[in-house]
């Protein structure tokens, strides 16, 4: 059957942060489970179909997606598809996906990181100081040492970029990054991560951080700017893949 198009509103930029289309959207598609549209056990139109039935990106959709699973709305059954829970029925108002997913979607937080974080490389390479590269250092060894402890790793992850920011000697560029890494703490982060995050994403981003360390040890600002833009569009990519 031809998918028609809804009378949706006008889709919102993702990057507006007064509006999270990401829920709108998976609160839409919450209403039509409840309608019946949508039936308990059957698998849901692919993120390319409903992309197109409502006007919006494949990465928003994912967003929504992610909010349902999180809701117990839907089930992503790796390889098959995304599938509508038995429990499915009045389980996702638009209210309970604000209180759920109060913030920036994963996309919109690392398009926001990515253009931010890599300035900041370029700033702190021209502006480090040998104390500031052997705090950086420490956070880089530690992420190695605790490369199959998943919440070890995270923590020296975060630290590492925090440690750049604050090699700028910017409070404010400091303040910025820790807001932005403050939002991976929220639910729908956490389900996007256990679905995308894996051992070889860890030793990819790994190598990653070491092209970011490498550049700021030569004092490169252009070269730690590209580093990091590629680390981070990098985790961009491994989160639009296709669910395994």
């Amino acid at each position: 059957m031809a998918l028609i198009v809804e009378n949706f509103p006008p889709p919102v930029a993702e990057s507006d942060t007064t509006d999270r289309s990401y829920q709108r959207l998976a609160a839409r598609i919450a209403e039509l489970i409840t309608e019946g549209e949508f039936k308990a056990g059957n698998r849901l139109p692919s993120e390319r179909a409903l992309a197109e039935r409502f006007k919006v990106s494949r990465t928003l959709v994912r967003e929504a997606i992610i909010v349902l699973e999180i809701q117990g709305a839907v089930e992503v059954r790796s390889g098959s598809g995304i599938y509508i829970c038995a429990t499915a029925l009045g389980a996702a108002a638009p209210a309970s996906a604000y209180a759920l997913s109060p913030g920036p979607g994963p996309f919109e937080l690392l398009r926001a990181r990515c253009l931010i974080e890599s300035e900041i490389a370029s700033v702190a390479a021209e502006n480090c100081k040998d104390s500031d590269i052997d705090r950086i250092y420490a956070a880089l060894a530690a992420m190695q040492e605790h490369m199959h402890d998943k919440a070890a790793n995270e923590a020296a992850d975060r630290l590492f970029h925090l440690r750049i920011a604050e090699s700028t000697g910017n409070s404010v560029l400091l303040q910025m990054v820790t807001a932005l890494w403050d939002h991976t703490r929220a639910p729908i982060w956490s389900q996007m991560e256990a679905h995308f995050h894996t051992p070889e994403l860890r030793d990819a981003s790994q190598d990653d951080h070491q092209r970011v360390f490498n550049a700021l040890l030569s004092r490169d600002p252009a070269a730690a700017r590209a580093a990091m833009r590629s680390h981070i569009e990098r985790v961009i990519g491994e989160f639009a893949q296709a669910w395994r």
